[in-house]
């Protein structure tokens, strides 16, 4: 019986790539469910600038920004407090706004 993976799936919007080393996803060790603000702490690791786009001074989401644990947008669910299962796969989407 295969074990379900330990890893959760960080898709990356196309304008965050080179701030993330060009990926458009990245792999993130998780060997139980984790708060999302817990998986987004690993992930920044290295990537300050990365970080900074995604979330405020405050640490809390930029208006901007969306993120979705398994298609559920976590603003309707528990926000950075949503738990991240091994296997799930979280999509950050970033508004672009013209005029």
């Amino acid at each position: 019986m295969a074990s379900p993976t330990s890893e959760v799936t960080v898709l990356i919007p196309t304008l965050l790539r080179p701030l993330i080393g060009n990926r458009s996803t990245v792999p993130v060790s998780a060997a139980s469910a984790v708060p999302l603000a817990r998986l987004l702490d690993d992930l920044h690791e290295g990537y300050p600038v990365f970080a900074r786009r995604i979330r405020d001074e405050t640490g809390a989401l930029r208006r901007y920004v969306n993120v979705y644990v398994d298609g559920e947008d976590v603003r309707r669910l528990e926000g950075l407090s949503t738990p991240v299962p091994p296997g799930a796969e979280v999509m950050i989407v970033q508004s672009v706004a013209g005029g």
